[in-house]
């Protein structure tokens, strides 16, 4: 949890816009800090977004998106070949 102090102006800013509002205190500094944070942070290109996530459940394998056609062939084959 945490306190803040704040000046008399801020406070009766607050108080004004939680009744106008009808929105609690600290939902409105909730909202305030978000919206600090996420503008402070600096924009991430997909790759920056994901890459913690790539290769996470890999197959080990390199060429998968080249022999795709290949693989989807041998499938079907080998379905045909079971009937």
């Amino acid at each position: 949890m945490t306190t803040v102090r704040l000046p008399e102006d801020l406070e009766k800013k607050l108080d004004d816009t939680s009744k106008a509002e009808k929105r609690s205190k600290s939902d409105l500094i909730k909202e305030a800090l978000e919206r600090y944070f996420n503008r402070e942070e600096p924009d991430k290109d997909p790759y920056e977004l994901g890459k913690e996530y790539f290769g996470l459940y890999g197959s080990g394998e390199k060429d998968l998106s080249t022999t795709y056609k290949a693989r989807i062939k041998e499938k079907i084959d080998a379905k045909r070949r079971t009937r």
